[in-house]
């Protein structure tokens, strides 16, 4: 104790270690190897998620032969031994379709009954695992690569024209 009655913090005699730095200096050409580090991380990145170019120009009239309609989707269920494809029925408001999709990876089918979609309904049958596929939905790819529906905002009749 001091002469006051207060504890002493150090003792006479008591070594002090060297004095360590608590911070580095980073000298600028290391960050400059970080900065072209990141934008070579940030090319690579915009390269995979490049825009699909537009596709060949069509006619008007070839515009006008597409039947885009706002349809529900009323049953659901994976295509035994795939691992991409759904089998779908739909209503379009004309009638009941089958449609092949391939969405199996993104979505379970209790999740997607009662979803309105909109799809392509005059795409000629085609058979996709022993089962004919008569039409298509319109999904969206993100930058992940996962799909996404196209869907009206609100409930609309079944077999409504997409203009």
């Amino acid at each position: 104790m001091d002469r006051r009655g207060n504890k002493k913090l150090i003792l006479p005699g008591h070594q002090i270690k060297t004095a360590e730095l608590l911070f580095r200096k980073i000298e600028d050409t290391e960050i400059q190897v970080q900065i072209e580090k990141l934008e070579k991380a940030k090319q690579e990145k915009a390269t995979v998620l490049e825009i699909e170019p537009a596709k060949q120009k069509i006619s008007f009239d070839d515009f006008q032969k597409i039947d885009l309609r706002v349809v529900k989707i009323l049953e659901a269920e994976k295509v035994p031994k795939t691992q991409k494809l759904m089998k779908l029925k739909v209503d379009t408001g004309i009638d009941i379709r089958t449609v092949v999709s391939g969405i199996a990876e993104y979505y379970n089918p209790s999740e997607i009954i009662g979803k309105q979609v909109c799809m392509l309904i005059n795409l000629e049958p085609r058979q996709l695992k022993g089962i004919e596929s008569e039409g298509m939905i319109l999904m969206a790819k993100d930058e992940n690569g996962r799909l996404h529906f196209l869907s009206p905002q609100d409930n609309i009749n079944n077999g409504a024209t997409i203009l």
